[in-house]
């Protein structure tokens, strides 16, 4: 693997001297056509310019902005950061908003106006917006008006303290700001491996890594699963819960529409019955939100007119059978499916239509490379369980992390996934590689017992984890979330402890069974089963 950089634009030179070695990267590969780009690029100005001027690119709870406008509010941010602010080139600017236009435009500006983002989800806490701001070195921040009570409470590098403006409320800074800045502005010419963006991990282990992202890699998503998996156009409509903070719902609700001049709608706070509600409204072709809510949301389905509903992408956690047969039968529509990770930036396997198969995640995104490792990190063959291992035009970089030499093996990306493979490529995931359980011998994967678990009429959700025993080494645990009016009793752990063995093999069947009110879940969804070892 080679890595010759390009000369940066940067003046500040914190984002390259940060980065991992490059003997500890992975390889990356660059196969297709289409992921040929030029040595200088500026990932913001190349998506700004893909729209109709008079399009709708954003549509929110405030009103619409075609590209046009969106063009002039992205340029006047850059200015206030830039001009007033007097950032330079390669600084970093800390970001909070909930899903807004005007949180997107400030995103957008951060990266034309050649700095990088580091957004951070809206309902982190002054300890954790800590821990971000000073590993990352933010010297200005960005954040939404509502949301300025945990930022005041955030021990923030002094820079940043005095670089912090406000938006989105009565009379906020940045707006303010905005008003004296002209409409115009030249993005700064940033070298295609210049790094435009440091993504925080959403926390399942409870520790979060930044990785390190260049504005090739922005485009490279955009051109791979969208293209390839998703085929989406201009007359695509985008909509979806997951927070831009998350490198799904960047790409899903921001990047990939725009990169084919399409609209997204950007709401906060959405709920299952919300979204569907939404869906309706703006008449929405494109759904991006977790298994979590497609369950949810299948069961109110036939009180919204969805026939605008073309697509519907699930990601950010494992997809049961279950509930992508639930959502096909409440609405016809089969479910993309897809993996990916804030280390590669975006999904890398995934199918649709024709190539869905029953209970795999699907085969390789065009560009990507995936493998089964043994424990040796020797490729296995079909039929076995082992590391998923991917490589592709995207790969783990970590902030200044040790941690980089565990993700990464002989230029492989190694996820954290226990996975089998088929002997006709397509990939099945089987849990998380510190999650699957050994149990006398038997290796079994908590999420095919959950699978069964939500099969059962009285289970809203339920996290499957291994419970240390002295005479099996662990046992299966189940915690459920009952549907409402169903109460927790001894019978009914027992009825579902029968209900998994009439379904599965009888050894996989959970040994105990906690009832709880909510499972522990990070702000993008994904179940935290380190806590549920804790309760």
């Amino acid at each position: 693997m080679t890595t010759p950089f390009a000369a940066s634009a940067y003046t500040d030179h914190f984002a390259r001297a940060h980065l991992p070695p490059p003997e500890l990267w992975p390889e990356l590969r660059f196969d297709l056509p289409e992921l040929q780009y030029p040595p200088r690029l500026n990932c913001a100005a190349e998506l700004l310019v893909g729209g109709v001027p008079a399009h709708v690119a954003l549509r929110g709870a405030g009103g619409d902005w075609t590209y046009g406008q969106l063009q002039q509010q992205v340029n006047r941010i850059a200015h206030v950061l830039r001009g007033q602010l007097k950032l330079e080139t390669g600084n970093r600017v800390l970001l909070r908003g909930a899903n807004t236009p005007m949180m997107a435009a400030c995103v957008l500006a951060v990266i034309k106006a050649g700095l990088i983002a580091v957004p951070t989800m809206p309902l982190l806490r002054a300890r954790e917006l800590g821990a971000i701001a000073n590993k990352a070195q933010v010297n200005a921040v960005l954040c939404a008006d509502n949301l300025r009570a945990e930022l005041e409470a955030t021990a923030l590098p002094d820079a940043a303290r005095a670089n912090t403006l406000w938006f989105g409320g009565e009379s906020t800074s940045l707006e303010a700001a905005m008003k004296a800045q002209p409409s115009q502005f030249d993005a700064v010419d940033t070298a295609a491996d210049d790094v435009c963006l440091i993504s925080f991990t959403s926390g399942t282990t409870g520790i979060p890594k930044g990785t390190m992202h260049f504005h090739r890699d922005v485009m490279v998503i955009c051109d791979c699963f969208p293209r390839s998996i998703l085929k989406s156009e201009r007359s695509d409509v985008f909509i979806g819960t997951p927070p831009l903070a998350f490198t799904f719902g960047l790409g899903g609700l921001l990047l990939f529409p725009l990169r084919v001049g399409a609209t997204a709608v950007l709401l906060e706070k959405l709920t299952p019955e919300s979204l569907l509600k939404a869906i309706e409204t703006y008449r929405a072709t494109i759904c991006f939100t977790a298994p979590t809510s497609y369950r949810q949301m299948a069961g109110m389905v036939g009180q919204f007119d969805l026939s605008s509903l073309k697509k519907s992408v699930s990601a950010g956690e494992a997809l049961p059978l279950a509930t992508r047969e639930s959502w096909r039968q409440a609405t016809g529509l089969v479910m993309i499916d897809g993996i990916g990770a804030t280390e590669l930036l975006h999904i890398f396997i995934s199918a649709a239509d024709g190539q869905v198969r029953p209970g795999a995640t699907g085969k390789p995104v065009p560009g990507y490379q995936a493998c089964i490792l043994d424990l040796e990190g020797r490729p296995v063959g079909p039929g076995v369980i082992g590391r998923l291992a991917v490589k592709g035009p995207t790969g783990c970089r970590y902030l200044d992390d040790e941690r980089q030499r565990d993700y990464v093996l002989n230029g492989w990306n190694l996820t954290g996934d226990a996975y089998e493979m088929d002997a006709d490529g397509f990939f099945y995931y089987r849990s998380r590689t510190d999650d699957m359980i050994i149990s006398a011998g038997y290796n079994i994967a908590g999420p095919e017992v959950e699978d069964v678990l939500l099969r059962h009429p009285a289970v809203a959700e339920c996290g499957v984890i291994g419970k240390a025993d002295e005479e099996r080494g662990q046992i299966v645990e189940a915690h459920v979330v009952l549907r409402a009016g169903v109460e927790a009793s001894v019978e009914l752990a027992v009825q579902l402890q029968e209900f998994v063995k009439q379904q599965i093999a009888p050894y996989k069947y959970p040994r105990s069974v906690k009832f709880l009110n909510v499972l522990p879940r990070t702000e993008t969804g994904k179940l935290q089963r380190f806590k549920l070892r804790t309760e």
